[in-house]
């Protein structure tokens, strides 16, 4: 694909910034629409985008990605129309977030990156001071975190920026990448596992005495112990929890799929059956 000049990507968003505006005037379904009513749809588009990540579909990330900007275009649209802030606003406060958050790239312009907290150049020269100087990605995560709680509205203590409407796998993830860079981590990555041994033993203690009370709190323990097993040897735990769950999708309607064709169903089936079909599946070896 030819890539768009800068005048016609800007030529396409002002498009849609016609057509949102149109909509929201003559459409009765999108005159309607609040904050509120539009939630909702903004979590399924997000599920819907991420879906198509996870298969590397570019053409429906293409697709789903257009749907999430639409919503991100009628929020700003409502807050125009309630005197709140425009598209513009939220474009203007994106930008002079990640400039100020830069440091490292945009040097003197930090200071005139005013519009998220920072009231002057002072403020903003010092809010850089005791950074690390950037060499890695990693030292930009932790300068990162730095900045957000010295800026005026930013977060007041490390784990402030984790949403508590977070699923609770991926905050446990956020969770321990946000300690992380303040420093509060395993000196070494392979100490780790003695904690997962430690927590699976506690949790067999539990389930063999049949407390189910105690028994959550330690499965959940266990599982914290083996997401920060999984960020300390760089593997999104979700994103490896989702390619199980697709594999195990793929292989257990291989498994159906192979029982209609021998007329049986699976509640008739043996285990030792539906193994040997399901090795079938695994043999296949996609998803």
């Amino acid at each position: 694909m030819m890539e768009h000049t800068r005048e016609e990507k800007m030529a396409a968003f002002g498009r849609l910034l016609d057509v949102m505006d149109t909509l929201r005037e003559k459409c009765p379904w999108d005159h309607k629409q609040t904050y509120e009513s539009l939630r909702p749809n903004t979590i399924e588009e997000c599920f819907e985008l991420c879906d198509a990540l996870m298969r590397n579909d570019e053409k429906n990330v293409c697709k789903e990605l257009g749907d999430v900007l639409l919503h991100v275009v009628f929020y700003a649209k409502i807050g125009s129309e309630n005197g709140s802030f425009d598209i513009a606003d939220v474009c203007n406060k994106l930008c002079d977030k990640l400039i100020f958050r830069h440091p490292h790239v945009y040097g003197e312009q930090v200071a005139m990156a005013a519009g998220n907290g920072v009231q002057n150049a002072e403020l903003a020269t010092a809010s850089q001071e005791g950074l690390k100087e950037v060499k890695t990605a990693s030292d930009v995560s932790e300068n990162w975190e730095k900045i957000k709680q010295r800026e005026k509205d930013g977060n007041k203590t490390v784990l402030s920026g984790v949403p508590d409407a977070l699923p609770s796998l991926i905050k446990a993830y956020r969770i321990q990448d946000k300690a992380r860079n303040v420093g509060f981590d395993w000196e070494k990555r392979e100490d780790v596992w003695e904690k997962v041994q430690e927590e699976l033993g506690e949790l067999r203690t539990e389930l063999e005495r049949e407390d189910k009370e105690k028994s959550t709190d330690e499965f959940g323990d266990f599982l914290f112990s083996l997401i920060n097993t999984a960020r300390l040897y760089h593997i999104n735990p979700d994103n490896a929890l989702e390619r199980t769950n697709k594999k195990f999708i793929f292989r257990f309607n291989h498994v159906e799929q192979r029982a209609k064709e021998m007329g049986k169903e699976l509640k008739d089936m043996t285990l030792a059956e539906m193994d040997e079909l399901w090795n079938e599946a695994k043999a296949i070896g996609r998803v």
